[in-house]
């Protein structure tokens, strides 16, 4: 991935995406692209796994990179219903999402685990979205800062670093229900993170932060003009590629 803070959007498709639909959301994709959409960031989307290789095929020769949404830690094993990273890269994924708020409270993931799979997915020549967020009991306890700080430092792998990590700030609060914190509030946690990384190893500052949390075309351009936002993973708007490419054409 592009190491040097250039934007990225990310879309997180989640459970979401048969065959059909998924190829559909591709090749629109793929035509807004070549049409001259979405030029300045970078761009990934990360369907089911059970179509990330039609995905990927449909992608392919355009400038949208595809992932997954979670990996085993293992490369092989007796895990029966889990994927590797390697299996993810060989199906034409380059990056994965970890711990997500969804995995965190439906599987019980911690930040340990988060750190294993991140490195899984460096292990396999994968570049990892490692996601971070608080809740809103969270929020009102005023213990933000608290919590992202110490699954930041929890989550991130000794191999980490700006050429194959990205952080993501996901609000478990905002997700998919249509809130979104003030700017400032984005940017305070958003500066906090970029000194924390630095804090954490000399070099990490470098890494990009994400915003997440019901992003969408009418509020994108202001969440990625905030101070120290690098791009956003996009969730229920990313299932619309007009929507989608909307985000994108928001990125400075």
């Amino acid at each position: 991935m592009d190491s040097r803070r250039r934007a990225l959007i990310a879309g997180n498709w989640k459970m979401n995406g048969l065959r059909a639909p998924a190829l559909a959301l591709a090749r629109a994709l793929a035509a807004g692209v070549a049409g001259g959409r979405a030029a300045r960031p970078e761009l990934v989307v990360c369907p089911p796994a059970t179509v990330i290789a039609a995905v990927a095929e449909a992608l392919a020769g355009t400038r949208i990179a595809v992932g997954g949404q979670d990996c085993h830690v293992g490369a092989s094993g007796a895990h029966t219903g889990d994927l590797s990273a390697e299996m993810l890269a060989d199906a034409g994924a380059s990056v994965v999402i970890v711990g997500h708020s969804e995995r965190r409270a439906d599987h019980g993931e911690t930040d340990q685990l988060v750190a294993a799979k991140a490195a899984a997915a460096h292990r396999a020549g994968l570049a990892a979205i490692v996601c971070i967020g608080e809740t809103e009991a969270e929020r009102d306890r005023g213990r933000t800062l608290a919590v992202v700080g110490g699954q930041l430092a929890g989550s991130l792998p000794a191999g980490a670093g700006p050429a194959n990590t990205v952080i993501a700030y996901e609000p478990v609060w905002a997700i998919g229900t249509g809130r979104t914190p003030t700017l400032a509030e984005v940017a305070e946690v958003h500066g906090f993170l970029r000194e924390r990384l630095k804090a954490l190893q000399p070099g990490w500052e470098e890494m990009r932060i994400l915003y997440g949390g019901s992003v969408k075309p009418d509020n994108a351009r202001a969440l990625l003009a905030a101070a120290n936002v690098d791009g956003a993973l996009v969730g229920g708007a990313s299932l619309k590629a007009e929507d989608f490419l909307a985000i994108a054409d928001s990125a400075l």
